[in-house]
């Protein structure tokens, strides 16, 4: 039995502050000389980056949609060993899910792992009715233990005060923390949510800006007791690692390192953690380089490109003509590719923005236009219907969409199979995603290690046919 330390923090809605206080939580607890472990509940990547900057130690996604509740604690368990205290952040309202009974929410997550959860509360424009949604928050699920709440975006102290005497007599529960409406802007936004940490001018000052708030405003003594108070876990699945009890039929750990390269720069950023963790159980070795300034790496056995923005890059993109070239090559050679998003969008013809196209690698006929709108944003679920490099038909994957590019003539597809049939979500073109070529699979659909078990071992397994064809042609 072990207690791991640990908070999840919570909101009434998205855009409460939940970002900022727990960055800032992180940072402040760090500097006091704590190990702290960094969790996003939810598919989400870029506050994933955020979190991971300010402690310093990977950031892992807690969600029980992509990976079930049993995978999701063992997960915790496993990325908090050797921690002092782990800092979870919540997505949305606390109690919102895919349905009405709020089906993998943030409140779901904190009950899995019977996490004392503090709720940020945007003031804004409100007083004593703040108490009646403490109130509501505590007793809509009683499971849930909500230990504390800290009020945002307070107008003064008058303010704060009615606030804060309305909690203490209605609610039983302490206000741990009082922030102020700040003028300074230091987490601009993007799309759906903050800039990639990555493309930020100033990451560490918007970090310290945060430390620093989080220092002024909250009772840090009673919040790091709160934690240490969290109910003590005791479950077998502590003993193991993650990927061990995926299935019983993982692909065992291949003798000799297999070479995976993985693009990985300000371009293409959306990774999660685990993935390349399972790859390298199973013996990959990760091969990291950049798609803005560098080339193909040498006598790599597969390559993996994960999602980002390169609409944000597409003239240098556009002009590493040598990895493009290069890539092409590969790819007719046999190179197995995995991409998601915007890998696919790297693999298309051209982006084309205000007018202008920049071309990426041809792979596969496809222009991509950025639109104003979302065109997917959510959890999806596939069903692996055609042939491809990687899964076995009749395989079904649970992931997440999130971009605003469009395939502007996905109709005029011919010699190009899709490998998934969405059974929720978009896709690529009338329902369909995976697209298909040699073996290239590419699709919008991000997948999560851990929920789809079959992944890094199809990507092993390919990797390994493909290092002994091109073993098999040098020595003919």
């Amino acid at each position: 039995m072990s207690c791991y330390p640990r908070l999840v923090i919570a909101g009434l809605k998205g855009g409460s502050g939940k970002t900022t206080l727990s960055l800032g939580l992180i940072r402040a607890l760090k500097e006091d000389g704590f190990k702290v472990a960094p969790y996003k509940k939810g598919p989400d990547y870029i506050d994933a980056g955020w979190l991971a900057s300010a402690s310093g130690c990977a950031c892992y996604n807690l969600d029980p949609f992509l990976i079930g509740s049993e995978r999701l604690l063992s997960s915790f368990l496993n990325h908090s060993l050797g921690s002092d205290i782990s800092v979870i952040e919540g997505n949305r309202g606390l109690f919102d899910g895919m349905d009405e009974i709020g089906s993998y929410s943030t409140a779901e997550v904190a009950k899995t792992l019977t996490a004392p959860v503090i709720v940020i509360i945007d003031c804004t424009k409100v007083t004593r009715t703040v108490a009646a949604m403490v109130l509501g928050a505590r007793r809509f699920d009683p499971e849930v233990d909500v230990k504390g709440v800290v009020l945002n975006q307070l107008a003064g102290s008058r303010h704060e005060s009615v606030i804060r005497k309305s909690i203490e007599r209605y609610c039983e529960v302490p206000v741990l923390g009082a922030i102020p409406r700040l003028a300074e802007a230091a987490f601009p936004e993007r799309h759906m949510g903050l800039t990639p940490h990555q493309e930020h001018p100033q990451t560490e000052k918007a970090i310290s800006f945060a430390g620093e708030t989080a220092r002024s405003y909250l009772d840090m003594e009673k919040i790091v007791r709160i934690a240490r108070g969290a109910t003590p876990i005791m479950n077998e699945t502590e003993t193991r690692r993650p990927g061990d009890a995926v299935n019983a039929e993982s692909f065992p750990r291949v003798a000799s390192v297999v070479r995976i390269g993985a693009v990985r720069d300000s371009a293409f950023q959306f990774y999660y953690p685990e993935n390349f963790e399972e790859l390298k159980r199973l013996g990959a070795d990760i091969i990291e380089f950049s798609a803005i300034t560098e080339g193909l790496p040498s006598d790599i056995d597969a390559l993996y490109i994960g999602g980002g923005f390169p609409e944000t890059h597409a003239i240098a993109l556009a002009g590493n003509a040598r990895l493009r070239e290069s890539l092409r090559n590969a790819v007719m050679d046999g190179l197995p590719v995995y991409a998601e998003c915007g890998g696919l969008m790297y693999l298309g013809e051209g982006l084309l923005l205000e007018g202008k196209t920049y071309p990426m690698t041809g792979i596969f006929p496809l222009l991509f236009s950025l639109e104003k709108r979302p065109q997917a944003h959510g959890y999806s679920s596939v069903e692996v219907v055609g042939g491809n490099p990687f899964f076995a038909k009749g395989t079904v994957l649970k992931g997440h969409e999130f971009h605003y590019s469009r395939p502007v003539n996905a109709g005029e597809l011919k010699e190009f199979t899709f490998a998934f049939r969405m059974k929720r979500g978009r896709g690529l073109h009338e329902g369909m995603d995976g697209i298909c070529y040699k073996n290239v699979l590419a699709t919008y659909t991000h997948i999560h290690a851990y929920g789809a078990s079959e992944w890094a071992g199809g990507v092993l397994r390919r990797a390994l046919e493909f290092r002994e064809k091109r073993r098999t042609m040098r020595e003919a």
